[in-house]
């Protein structure tokens, strides 16, 4: 167990340990002051790699962070699909004694995880803050057009992987890109059937979106992308009004590039601002 201090000068402790489930062995980190949140990595992401946000949001949050299996210092697994990673999460969350239900904040896949387990176990969380995720897109994301390029990214993801779990192991992830191009496709079908789950959820939710998910391109894949991405938000939101929306001037890793950006909107959101836990 570390030992640090927040703004204030008052000790609060990081606790590190595990949970055995399925096969797998998921490190989880917890520290901070203040109300419950869980923070869900998404795919191609360790909870290292989100160090600083997590760092902000310890300032008045008690937060847990953990990996997904194939990430980080997480084992390998023998599958990986969207059910596998929410199985992580719901074994991470039933591992925990918290003294009030967490806000759940999920990135990117994370988010889509937060919101399946939300609608699940209505009484284990106290709201959602969705980064990039969970978008309930009126069309495949990944076309037939799209998928030869797609592969080709999941390579390139795969080596660059390599080469960094080979420096670090806090930030590896050992997935193939096979895994990884698969679970992109999947992740496509998750999102065409994703509003019927929030139509279950009773807590607030405060989605933090990228203005251009796939970057600020005017050719190839990028422009009918980030138009695709705002039009599954405004569905959204059509759908399920009582929403909170925030838009950062940022691509996909808008975590690592804005974490100060949605550490201050989680202190504000609606709902569950910073403080004690009551």
């Amino acid at each position: 167990m570390a030992t640090k201090s927040n703004a204030l000068g008052t000790p609060q402790a990081t606790q590190h340990f595990t949970v055995h489930h399925d096969g797998v062995t998921i490190p989880v980190s917890r520290g901070g002051l203040g109300r419950p949140l869980v923070l869900c990595p998404g795919l191609n992401t360790t909870q290292a790699e989100l160090r600083e946000l997590t760092g902000l949001l310890r300032l008045d949050h008690d937060v847990v962070t953990f990996d997904l299996r194939g990430h980080g210092l997480a084992t390998a697994a023998n599958r990986y699909s969207f059910d596998a990673f929410l199985s992580d999460l719901v074994a991470v969350l039933a591992r925990l004694d918290l003294p009030s239900a967490p806000v759940l904040m999920g990135y990117s896949l994370g988010a889509d995880l937060a919101v399946h387990f939300a609608a699940g176990h209505p009484d284990a969380v106290s709201g959602l803050v969705l980064v990039d995720g969970a978008n309930p897109l009126p069309e495949p994301f990944i076309t037939k057009a799209d998928l030869a390029e797609f592969r080709s990214m999941a390579e390139g993801l795969a080596q660059r992987h390599q080469a960094a779990g080979a420096e670090d192991t806090t930030r590896q992830v050992r997935l193939t890109a096979q895994n990884i191009h698969d679970l992109n496709l999947e992740i496509d079908v998750i999102r065409s059937a994703i509003l019927d789950r929030y139509r279950r959820v009773d807590h607030p939710i405060h989605a933090i979106m990228s203005m251009s998910i796939a970057g600020p391109g005017t050719e190839g894949r990028a422009p009918r992308h980030n138009r695709l991405w705002h039009a599954g938000v405004e569905r959204l939101v059509r759908e399920q009004p009582d929403i909170s929306v925030s838009w950062l001037d940022a691509d996909h890793r808008l975590p690592f590039t804005h974490a100060r950006e949605i550490a201050a909107m989680v202190r504000g959101g609606p709902g569950w601002g910073g403080g004690p836990a009551s």
